[in-house]
């Protein structure tokens, strides 16, 4: 068993492929092909799984890990996510504004003035666009667009990023009001 100190997702098994043991995995990496140049996967509850073969699959990799022989303990691994460590991440690789996004989770988000709105707790893609999720004390958590209107800079080193509150949708716009003073969308 394995607990990896900065677990990073970069995997979730599907269904078996085959009798053999294979198994269809989306991976969460640039190129899927890659999945084995990050040495073993982990699982949350400390499972390593080394992997023997990868191969490409229809919108998946297909891939075939050790100690898994046959359809039944493939199907048994349905659903698992797969991590490893950020220290198994290549850094020398990276351009000068490009990161990752686990390197995102932890930095605390401020407005032009100053303004903590929280820290960045989560990212997220639901298929529209990636979300930041914020929190901080006193405060409900937020989903946020990254988007280059609503996160204007980001700076690892300070561990902060800068944001644009109402292009984040945080606060409202003044301007939106009606004549009576409410918004024009009914009651909040």
């Amino acid at each position: 068993m394995a607990k990896l100190e900065n677990p990073v997702l970069m995997a979730k098994i599907g269904g078996a492929q085959g009798l053999r043991g294979e198994v269809r995995v989306s991976t969460y990496t640039a190129d899927p092909m890659a999945l084995g140049d990050y040495g073993n996967l982990v699982t949350a509850d400390g499972r390593i799984f080394e992997i023997l073969e990868v191969r490409e699959g229809k919108n998946v990799v297909v891939v075939r890990f050790r100690g898994v022989n046959d359809r039944n303990a493939a199907e048994s691994l349905n659903g698992l996510e797969l991590f490893i460590d950020r220290d198994n991440l290549p850094d020398d690789e990276l351009d000068d504004d490009e990161f990752y996004y686990a390197d995102l989770e932890g930095l605390e988000a401020v407005d032009a003035e100053g303004k903590s709105y929280g820290a960045v707790s989560a990212v997220y893609d639901f298929g529209a666009g990636d979300l930041l999720e914020l929190k901080g004390a006193g405060r409900r958590p937020a989903l946020i667009p990254f988007s280059e209107s609503a996160v204007l800079e980001i700076d690892l080193e300070g561990g902060r990023i800068l944001i644009d509150p109402m292009a984040a949708g945080l606060i409202d716009n003044p301007d939106d009001k009606d004549e009576t003073g409410g918004s024009p969308f009914g009651k909040k």
